[in-house]
């Protein structure tokens, strides 16, 4: 009895994903003057929904060979994920100018995830990936979130499952697993 009371009250309140507030993005445009073009080029799209698959998420990757990269795999139906997204908002305003980020937006549907991008700006696009094919490819194969590092090299050195649990982490994996950087 006391849990379906506790259950109704969440309900009432609108506690479910999509009820939140917008997360109040950093000013991109100020923060990422100046970045590189092919970061900038990324920058252009913003919040944007891509498709193309895997082939197309590889050429992407091609494309920012010279920079490192953090990809994080998430859905907008993922608490953990939207969790950490005020994380990847900071990190990409920060540091934007010389680490490109992606998104890859799984296993979700797209009109879902464009409004959650709506409310949760970020300075990068992200791929569409409703079959899970880019998230498998990156070796997001324990759930989501996980995050992909690359380094300025293109080659892939870590896949970190799970929700980063704070801004320090999260800077520190950049540091260490895309510039090399960052001590142990």
């Amino acid at each position: 009895m006391l849990l379906g009371a506790a259950l109704a009250a969440v309900i009432a309140t609108g506690c479910g994903p999509g009820d939140e507030e917008a997360v109040p993005a950093p000013d991109y445009a100020k923060k990422l003057a100046g970045s590189p073009p092919p970061l900038a080029d990324l920058h252009a799209e913003s919040d944007e929904l891509l498709s193309g698959g895997v082939d197309a998420f590889n050429g992407q990757l091609a494309e920012l060979k010279g920079f490192p990269v953090g990809v994080n795999v998430w859905a907008s139906w993922c608490v953990p994920c939207r969790n950490e997204f005020p994380l990847f908002q900071s990190a990409s305003a920060r540091m934007g100018r010389n680490v490109a980020f992606l998104g890859v937006n799984s296993n979700d549907d797209e009109d879902a995830a464009a409004t959650f991008l709506s409310t949760h700006s970020v300075p990068y696009p992200s791929f569409s990936d409703p079959d899970q094919s880019i998230a498998k490819a990156v070796g997001a194969s324990h759930g989501i979130p996980a995050t992909a590092f690359y380094n300025a090299d293109g080659e892939q050195t870590i896949v970190k499952h799970g929700e980063f649990r704070d801004q320090a982490e999260l800077d520190q994996y950049i540091r260490q697993y895309a510039t090399g950087s960052g001590s142990s």
